[in-house]
Parts: structure tokens; sequence; C-alpha cells
């Protein structure tokens, strides 16, 4: 059976999750390695940033900085995430290892089954968008008031957001699951302190895995479950490995030359920083 590397799950500071998803991403560009899923969490809040947003316009740099939550750029596109109680995993893979291809939505379509899958055996039904539902307007830079094709949403409500970069023949896809979400807590980082009706919008529009099986759960049991939905789907082995010499290495590199420099998460590739 084929095997696939799985780094199990770990907290890191904002930083060093994005650091080390492009170190794998990178590495798999020079080819001939197995695809790697990876599961994290984050030690501190934090605002993900898609590639190409501006952090000044889409979120509250002052409001996020006085409540001590930092703000990345992560190197795929997307909207920005509110990270603190929710299970994000990374997958790495060159672009024609099967099942995958060139086709970005059917990327995306494969990997949501897996994530369904997955949450099926945690007692929470899962739907696949065909089409995307359009946004919520008080809150319209947070990815999960905007929910694209091949999505996932339990009644219609968004309980996990992804987003990918591809280039060289590798992608990166990463994603974050709702295990919990405060909304005027996303507003107020979003830009809109206070703004009560936002904070019921979003409500409206999005939903957690805590809400969806009326209490606490555990991230390793849901790590555990996530991971034998792409087993199951895919048919193939996941490995329990960590990262290579070389991608430490390069993950120290990004840190010290890239996340940690607000000339890159403030203002991204504007700035001629990264690779």
């Amino acid at each position: 059976m084929v095997t696939w590397r799985i780094i199990p799950f770990k907290r890191h500071d904002p930083f060093e999750n994005m650091a080390i998803d492009e170190a794998i991403f990178r590495t798999h560009q020079r080819g001939g390695e197995s695809p790697v899923v990876r599961f994290y969490g984050w030690k501190n809040p934090a605002v993900s940033l898609g590639y190409f947003q501006d952090a000044e316009e889409e979120i509250d740099c002052a409001y996020c900085r006085g409540k001590g939550i930092d703000i990345v750029r992560r190197p795929t596109g997307g909207k920005a995430v509110l990270h603190g109680d929710d299970l994000t995993y990374s997958l790495v893979a060159g672009e024609s290892i099967p099942p995958f291809s060139h086709d970005v939505v059917e990327t995306y379509r494969i990997i949501s089954g897996c994530i369904i899958r997955g949450l099926a055996k945690s007692g929470i039904d899962v739907q696949m968008v065909e089409e995307g539902r359009g946004g919520v307007g008080s809150a319209g830079s947070f990815c999960f008031a905007t929910s694209y094709k091949n999505e996932l949403l339990v009644g219609g409500r968004k309980i996990c957001g992804s987003a990918q970069v591809r280039t060289r023949g590798a992608f990166l896809q990463h994603g974050s699951v709702l295990i919990d979400f405060d909304p005027l807590a996303v507003c107020a980082a979003m830009g809109r302190t206070g703004d009560a009706g936002g904070a019921q919008e979003i409500e409206a529009a999005v939903t957690s895995v805590r809400e969806m099986i009326g209490g606490d759960v555990s991230v390793d049991d849901l790590c555990l479950n996530i991971a034998a939905g792409f087993e199951e789907v895919l048919h193939m082995r996941l490995v329990e490995g960590g990262l290579s010499p070389g991608e430490e290495a390069l993950r120290d590199r990004l840190l010290e030359e890239k996340y940690v420099r607000d000339e890159w998460n403030l203002k991204g590739g504007r700035t001629g920083s990264g690779y």
C-alpha cells in the first residue's frame, strides 16, 4: 500500500507554523517526495492573512497588537482567519501525484472529501457546496464569512476554510476546522469592534465542532478521525514522521528572513521579501 508521511498535532507560534508549511512545500518543488499531511494548533491567538490581502485595510492591526494577537501572512491566498480554538491541517504534494492533478478545483474537492469523512467519524454531517453562497457583508475580510466552490458546510454554515498555492510542480493546501469561535472577537479583529449586527451575521453563517457535537471535543480524537478520513478516501496509509534535516534548515531560514518580519506579514510580496 502507498504510504504518506503524517506530522502529528503540535502547537507552534504562528510564524513557525507558516515557516514549516512553506519549508515542506518548497522541498516538494524539488520532486521525489511522498505527500505530507500535518495537523497543528496555535500557541498564541493570531490572525493569518491571505497572500494578497492588505493588512491595514482588512484587519484592525492596532486592536490585534493591543490584545496580543499576532499577525502572520500565509503563503496561500484567501481571506483572514482568526486562529485560536481551531485545528489546522496542511497537505503538501506534487501536482501529478495520484489522485491529484493540475486541476485546482478538483484538488479542493478531493481534500474536502477526506475532511468530510473524518468529521463524519466525529458525528458531524458535513456537505460540500458545489457553488459559493456569497459572503457576510459586515465581515467580508473574514475567511469563514464566505464559502467557495467545494467548501464545507453544516446546515448551510461554514465549518472549515481552506486555501491553496501551487508552483513548480507542487501544491500546498492548508485550512482550519473551527473547534469553537467567538463572533464578537472576529468582528473586532476585522475592524468592527462592537458590531453586534455583524457578529449575529457571522454566527448565522459559521459553526464549529463544539456546537455541532454539543460539548467538548478532544483534539487528538479529531486528528485521528480526519487522518482516518484521508486514508479511507485516498486508499493509502499515513506513517508518522517529523521534518527532515533539510526541511528544518529551511524552516529556520524562512522564520528568520521572512515570517518574523513585519515587512512580510503586513505588506507581503509588495516589499520584495519572500521566495
